[in-house]
């Protein structure tokens, strides 16, 4: 039974990868300075996509970009589940992958049972990335509903279009929230793969893919973009 027990420093890298998603999670959602993350910055910008979207009498413009949101959602869905196929695939084979890394001269030294259960890890990610994608397909769905219920500009209840714009911004936003997650959990299946190679690679990969993630939310040019003030004068 032995060999279905990990080290202590599988341990501790595994609790290291977990706390790193945990925290990424909590902090950029809540942490000092998430108002100004490029997330929640696109957040105002669906809400005010949305503002727009009731102001506009014809809103063939507003079907095509939830149509891109959708299809989106679609592929990272069909890619999830050829990720989760490819890791049962890989965990049929423990066998023979066991017999390629023992040839290999820097291979790691992993036990049958290490392995399987580094798979199965990674298989849960993957069922995660997919559940979140498939969620997000649909609210886009829901978010496309509400806004082909948005009463339009000339509408003499106004207050009521404001409603319902603004329910189609949450919806959107909720939706944007979960394709977030999933590929969140993308990114960290990246870093999950070094624990094949060994604990303290896995913990590096976990550092590295933490810090990409970071800077991207924070001091990327995306980020930039998005918070960018024109000069009042442009050149010519």
């Amino acid at each position: 039974m032995r060999d279905f027990f990990l080290t202590t420093p599988d341990f501790f890298a595994l609790a290291f990868f977990v706390c790193a998603w945990s925290a990424y999670h909590v902090l950029l959602a809540h942490g000092p300075g998430a108002e100004n993350g490029l997330n929640q910055q696109m957040n105002r910008y669906r809400i005010r996509w949305m503002l727009e979207m009731s102001e506009r009498d014809v809103r063939i413009v507003d079907a095509s970009l939830m149509g891109s949101l959708q299809n989106g959602s679609a592929f990272f869905t069909s890619t999830s589940l050829l990720a989760i196929g490819g890791t049962a695939a890989l965990l049929r084979a423990t066998d023979d992958v066991l017999k390629v890394f023992s040839d290999l001269p820097f291979g790691p030294d992993a036990t049958r049972g290490a392995w399987e259960i580094k798979v199965i890890g990674l298989l849960i990610i993957f069922g995660y990335a997919f559940f979140k994608f498939s969620w997000s397909y649909r609210l886009f769905n829901y978010a496309a509903i509400l806004v082909g219920a948005t009463p339009s500009r000339v509408s003499p209840d106004q207050r009521e279009r404001r409603r319902v714009a603004m329910r189609a911004a949450q919806m959107n936003i909720a939706a944007g929230r979960h394709f977030t997650r999933g590929q969140r959990a993308f990114f960290f299946a990246l870093a999950y793969f070094g624990w094949f190679v060994g604990p303290w690679v896995f913990m590096a990969t976990t550092a590295a893919v933490l810090a990409v993630m970071s800077a991207r939310q924070f001091v990327s040019d995306a980020q930039q973009a998005v918070t960018y003030e024109p000069p009042e004068k442009l050149d010519a």
